[in-house]
């Protein structure tokens, strides 16, 4: 499977670890994690297939300019992954949709798999704990 390079934006730095754990154990290249906008362009170089991001970094709310730069200059599938979910209202154009935190392990490989199927354009039905944004691919 190609579509398994994964970069996390996550500046609490306990959280980013233990999702790289995790995504590492199930297999997944964990690219880096960027606790800021300027580490998330920095890593974003090198084309990951799908985005964890939180909506508020070390430099302020900058998570859903983030989020959309990576799925429009970069082609990145986009999850945000936040304790801040209702902040999204409608959506971010271009990403996928968001989870609220904290997750478990569960989550996240049920998300995962989500992502790759969907980006793959697999038949997958998003795990209930997953909130779509209206016209994801747009």
């Amino acid at each position: 499977m190609t579509d398994n390079r994964i970069l996390i934006v996550e500046d609490e730095f306990i959280v980013a670890l233990n999702l790289r754990q995790i995504m590492s154990n199930m297999g997944f290249d964990v690219i880096g994690i960027a606790p800021d906008a300027a580490t998330a362009e920095q890593l974003a170089q090198r084309k990951p297939d799908i985005a964890l991001v939180d909506l508020n970094l070390r430099d302020g709310p900058t998570g859903p300019e983030i989020g959309a730069k990576l799925s429009q200059k970069y082609g990145t599938t986009v999850l945000f992954l936040t304790a801040n979910a209702s902040q999204l209202r409608d959506g971010i154009k271009g990403t996928i949709g968001v989870l609220s935190k904290p997750v478990d392990e569960q989550a996240i490989g049920t998300v995962l798999d989500f992502l790759v199927k969907h980006r793959v354009g697999e038949p997958a039905s998003p795990p209930p704990s997953l909130r779509l944004f209206p016209s994801p691919l747009n």
